[in-house]
């Protein structure tokens, strides 16, 4: 059986596309590809977009979607070196599912937060 014959199961312990989710839905992973629908950005200007991540993660994270397909890093034999990152065409199609996400979280945020005191109240404050 070759790769393509392979039935992709997420909740499955060994199934690869666990690792792939993550990356896309970790943190760093969706504010970046978030970022990145914007356009193309070059490292430190995708760093100061993605506010608090720091360089070691952004680099990371930005490698962890490059290999998963979903990010194409662009390096120019300048001086200095100018490397720009921006989405595949996959990248572009997850990162429209993930702001649609973004966007009703933060739409229902008011909800988030009264149902937070809620719950904070029942048990005693925080």
């Amino acid at each position: 059986m070759d790769s393509t014959d392979l039935a992709y199961d997420v909740f499955a312990k060994q199934c690869p596309s666990r690792t792939t989710l993550e990356h896309v839905t970790g943190r760093w992973g969706a504010l970046t590809l978030g970022a990145l629908h914007e356009g193309t950005f070059r490292f430190n200007e995708l760093r100061r977009r993605v506010d608090g991540v720091s360089e070691k993660m952004l680099s990371q994270t930005l490698h962890a979607l490059e290999r998963d397909g979903l990010v194409r890093r662009d390096a120019q034999p300048t001086n200095p070196p100018r490397v720009d990152y921006q989405l595949t065409p996959l990248g572009r199609e997850i990162a429209e599912r993930l702001l649609t996400l973004i966007d009703f979280v933060q739409s229902r945020q008011d909800d988030v937060h009264k149902a937070q005191e809620s719950y904070d109240e029942a048990r005693g404050g925080r």
